[in-house]
């Protein structure tokens, strides 16, 4: 009994290697639209899939980073302005894509645009500062998706949503893990919607990587806690606020193209996953923390991290 078991695994294992080698043909016709392109993830997979001899459509929030991207990347990528928060800025690109595709459609959209802070307890926070998260994060891929389903269906094709390990476990305050955790939800009810039309839905969530959201992390501690009011500052203390910028400030993995590797493979294997988890720490540590007892799960991510002043325990 055990060596039929043994015997199935092994087939299990040798069909999924066969299959994940399967890559579609003629990727030098298909279209694929990135936002978020002016660094980090976006500019990465930009960057790599034009190297590849795809037609990116990379979208910059910014006219510098538009112009970054173009003096490293051949004449072939395309890129426009958008602020996935604005509904005329996605409907213009909309039209911009439509433009550049014809009949072709649209084979690959990559919802990359994304931010963390305001990222901090959430008693330091208010509604707003939520919200300026989920109107990126989770109304922004929305829109642009809903935007773009009809080129997409035409071709096909697929859709990538970068997610976080923050979509499994909440780490920390603020509206980021809120936001990759309905992301999670649109992305799976989109993927059983899509799969009637032949396309295909795929999450991304990385571990915990090093991009252009991260660099300003002890600039955004410093002017939050001045903003903060006397009392939440007292029951913090000054002691809480320092570790907490040292922490957000620490240095995480600097190679992307971990993630972007993911990306693409969704992009192109003929039997993309549903799922890619991009990163050692959330395969080995996040993932199957995510299955431990509460009580267990709490002292893990609370070991360690500072006190405030006034606190019971």
């Amino acid at each position: 009994m055990l060596l039929y078991l043994v015997a199935l695994v092994g087939l299990y294992i040798l069909c999924q290697w066969y299959w994940e080698r399967q890559m579609m043909e003629n990727l030098t016709e298909k279209y694929i639209f990135i936002t978020g392109c002016d660094s980090g993830f976006g500019k990465q997979l930009a960057r790599q899939l034009d190297a590849r001899g795809l037609r990116v459509l990379a979208t910059c929030l910014t006219p510098e980073g538009a112009e970054q991207l173009e003096k490293v990347t051949s004449p072939c990528l395309k890129t426009t302005l958008l602020d996935v928060t604005s509904t005329e800025s996605v409907a213009a690109a909309t039209e911009w894509v439509e433009k550049q595709v014809g009949d072709k459609g649209l084979w690959g959209l990559v919802n990359n645009a994304g931010v963390s802070f305001p990222l901090a307890p959430n008693q330091w926070l208010t509604k707003d500062d939520f919200a300026k998260v989920l109107n990126v994060n989770l109304l922004g891929v929305v829109d642009v998706t809903l935007h773009l389903l009809p080129l997409i269906r035409r071709a096909r094709g697929r859709v990538v949503n970068v997610s976080s390990l923050a979509g499994r476990i909440a780490y920390g305050g603020g509206g980021y893990s809120p936001s990759k955790f309905a992301l999670e939800a649109f992305s799976d009810s989109l993927r059983r919607e899509m799969h009637p039309f032949g396309v295909k839905v795929s999450i991304i969530e990385p571990g915990s990587f090093l991009t252009g959201l991260d660099k300003c992390a002890a600039e955004f501690f410093t002017t939050l806690w001045s903003k903060v009011s006397p009392d939440i500052k007292e029951l913090y203390g000054q002691e809480f606020w320092r570790k907490c910028k040292l922490k957000c400030s620490a240095e995480a993995k600097k190679n992307l193209q971990i993630v972007t590797d993911c990306m693409e493979h969704a992009l192109i294997s003929a039997y993309p996953r549903s799922r890619y988890a991009a990163g050692r720490d959330i395969k080995f540590f996040f993932i199957p923390l995510s299955y431990f007892p509460t009580l267990l799960t709490d002292y893990i991510l609370t070991y360690g991290h500072p006190r405030p002043a006034k606190s019971l325990y």
